[in-house]
């Protein structure tokens, strides 16, 4: 038996007034996933224990089957991982944003004008993450280079302990009331307004407001954690197991609990992600020795992100096409068993993650499995009346399945 998860990250949505008041998954021409529905185990599960911020950090540890409230540190240990950052048990880790703010206003009074400066390039991204390095690495922390906005702050020998506020959580607000607090802030506030004073006039800068890009004129930053430790995921499930994705976070978690990492060409973590490649990546290592597959597709999220529903459905379609690929190539093969779900939802309409539970579709080639659900839908997922409390032990109804 293979088994395979295909993770829509943020998938899951409110009703949009302009899909003819359906979320997105209602609005999504899902032919292959309404196929599975016929014969397939629908219900909801909560992905985010009570305490816990919704972040993909912990929501896709639990939808991996780790207990968050038994292994989780931070997000941006997780992602510092993955970039290849070796960290002592003595550092602490954020995630650094390279963000657009408003630029008239003194700095408390800017506003978050996107927490992804434009879906900036890696390229031109590495440039400023350098410019900050040389300018502010010093003895007590240092810069990292990720990929495109996403990257990394490590402070040696440091503390926890700050209030730290996601930047897609306050998109289109004013600055003032999130700026750092409680352990560090003074470090930290320094650190976004010297950022904004190097940024701003950087020569990348200039050239993306001339191309009428927005510019990555501030970094900001959240996420903070330790030196995290996972159980090796094939000692705790015995299978061999591997993970698909274009982020870091998600990569880290996979490496962390001693998983193959498959890179795919193509895959940027948004809606012009390399989508068959995902799929058909994940089809060949199952095809080839390994017993389980993490595909995740951040694409859902980025979407829900930007309030940008139209990307969001389109994404979700070509989601259904992943899935399409994966059955044609795994039923050639013999059994399998597929989880589809999200780790947590995106709302377009607040443009940020809730804690609400997400629908999942449980899927054996072996058996049916169906428990009434017509489609896989939130609202067809809340009628069956399938629950699963605690997001870690979802895995464990997709690995009962032989």
């Amino acid at each position: 038996m293979k088994y395979v998860v295909v993770l829509g990250d943020g998938m899951a949505d409110w009703k949009i007034p302009s899909l003819n008041n359906k979320t997105c998954l209602e609005y999504a021409k899902t032919p292959t996933l309404d196929g599975l529905a016929e014969r397939a185990e629908i219900g909801l599960c909560k992905t985010v224990p009570e305490g816990f911020k919704p972040g993909s950090d912990v929501a896709n540890m639990s939808v991996l089957g780790f207990n968050p409230q038994s292994f989780y540190t931070g997000r941006s240990p997780l992602e510092a991982v993955s970039m290849g950052i070796k960290l002592k048990n003595t550092d602490v880790t954020l995630r650094c944003n390279l963000v657009t703010l408003s630029e008239d206003e003194p700095y408390e009074k800017k506003v978050m004008l996107d927490y992804s400066a434009g879906e900036i390039t890696t390229d031109e991204a590495e440039e400023l993450i350098a410019c900050l390095k040389e300018n502010l690495d010093c003895k007590e922390y240092a810069f990292y280079a990720g990929v495109q906005y996403r990257h990394c702050l490590v402070l040696n020998n440091g503390a926890v302990g700050a209030e730290l506020t996601p930047p897609h959580d306050i998109s289109d607000k004013i600055i003032e009331n999130y700026l750092p607090k409680g352990v560090n802030s003074s470090i930290y506030e320094g650190l976004l307004k010297k950022s904004y004073e190097i940024l701003s006039s950087h020569p990348v800068n200039i050239k993306r407001v001339k191309e009428g890009k927005k510019p990555a004129n501030s970094i900001w930053l959240w996420g903070e954690g330790t030196k995290p430790a996972l159980a090796d995921f094939e000692k705790l499930r015995g299978l061999k197991g591997g993970i698909i994705s274009a982020v870091d976070l998600v990569k880290g978690i996979g490496l962390l609990a001693g998983m193959k990492i498959i890179e795919v060409d193509g895959a940027t973590g948004n809606y012009d992600t390399n989508f068959q490649g995902k799929a058909n990546a994940a089809a060949d290592e199952l095809l080839n020795g390994l017993d389980f597959v993490y595909v995740h597709m951040e694409a859902t999220d980025e979407c829900g992100h930007h309030g940008d529903f139209k990307n969001k459905v389109y994404s979700v379609e070509q989601i259904d096409g992943v899935v399409k690929t994966l059955i044609s190539r795994l039923s050639a093969a013999g059994d399998f068993a597929m989880l589809i779900c999200p780790d947590h939802p995106t709302p377009c309409e607040i443009k940020t993650h809730t804690s609400d539970p997400v629908p999942y579709l449980l899927y054996s080639s072996a058996k049916n499995l169906s428990n009434g659900a017509k489609r896989y839908t939130e609202d067809e997922a809340a009628k069956t009346g399938a629950h699963v409390a605690e997001g870690h032990l979802l895995i464990d109804k997709l690995f009962s399945i032989k």
